[in-house]
């Protein structure tokens, strides 16, 4: 497998976003290791919250919750995905599947960080990498905030938003991150906060990740990963910890899908869901601080079990 790191030179000075990474080595699955980049804060001991992001962004979205999260005195992780960030990219797309990348995932959070009592967090690929972990590993996480994403299986059919998104994903001549970040927020950014999510990718041979993951999603029955999704929702009709929906209310991709988990997973039941208006998809620009306080009132109102 070709391999690609983006130099550490293009993370300089970005805005509102100090944090040192760290790093975690997985097996790649085709003979080599990925490294692996995460954001670590806050003290060792408090609560652990994990922050996924999606396509096509990094741990620098969440730099507006990370703050709020461990002014309250809990442990944040925050990883960047395999092929974007920090992190690894695999320079060829036919070397990228849904399959791998959750297995990527789980070595990094479980096999090499040995995460437990996780209150996760996911949006958009955060949340179909880690609801299938959920699925299949209920044991590792205490709570689930879902926000703007879905665990599709190819069963039901997908919005013309993101069969249109999929198309220019896979077409379009020019792929500019930081434009599709910008295109999918409410609130105009920055340039230099666009430039930050510009800055994982040199050039276009960093971008297969970003390039090829829209493509990924389950759209038909017999999608390569519609098995597997199958399984983990069986496991997500059974999770009965406490599993809570805070989509915004300006994405037109995932807008509806919180019903789907508000009505199949039990842990879901007579929760206070929320919508969380002035958000597009990327809600973490948007309405950053509310969706952080979201995760705070949830924690505060459900204690985890002590440990052992």
């Amino acid at each position: 497998m070709e391999i690609l790191r983006t130099p550490d030179e293009r993370f300089a000075d970005l805005p509102d976003f100090p944090y040192e990474p760290r790093y975690v080595e997985v097996d790649d699955l085709d003979g080599g290791r990925l490294r692996v980049a995460y954001v670590e804060e806050g003290p060792e001991d408090g609560e652990t919250v994990l922050l996924l992001h999606g396509e096509p962004s990094w741990s620098f979205l969440y730099r507006r919750m990370i703050p709020v999260l461990t002014a309250a005195g809990l442990r944040v992780v925050v990883p960047d995905l395999v092929g974007f960030g920090r992190s690894d990219k695999p320079a060829q797309q036919g070397d990228l599947s849904y399959a791998r990348h959750v297995e990527w995932l789980r070595q990094a959070l479980f096999d090499r960080l040995d995460l437990r009592e996780v209150t996760l967090v996911c949006q958009d690929w955060g949340g179909l990498l880690s609801l299938r972990l959920v699925g299949e590993h209920p044991d590792r996480f205490a709570r689930v905030v879902v926000a703007n994403t879905g665990l599709p299986t190819g069963d039901h059919p997908m919005s013309e938003a993101f069969l249109a998104w999929q198309r220019f994903a896979a077409t379009a001549d020019r792929f500019d991150v930081g434009r599709v970040v910008q295109n999918g927020t409410v609130t105009e950014l920055p340039a230099a906060v666009v430039a930050a999510y510009d800055a994982p990718f040199p050039d276009d041979s960093y971008k297969a990740a970003a390039r090829v993951f829209p493509s990924l999603v389950p759209t038909r029955p017999d999608d390569p990963a519609a098995p597997a999704n199958r399984a983990a929702w069986e496991g997500l009709t059974r999770f009965d910890k406490p599993f809570l929906t805070a989509f915004s209310n300006g994405d037109p991709i995932t807008g509806g899908g919180d019903r789907v988990f508000q009505e199949l997973v039990p842990g879901a039941r007579g929760m206070p869901h929320t919508t969380l208006a002035g958000g597009g998809h990327f809600l973490q620009e948007d309405v950053g601080p509310e969706l952080a306080r979201v995760v705070l009132d949830l924690i505060a109102s459900t204690p985890a079990p002590p440990a052992g």
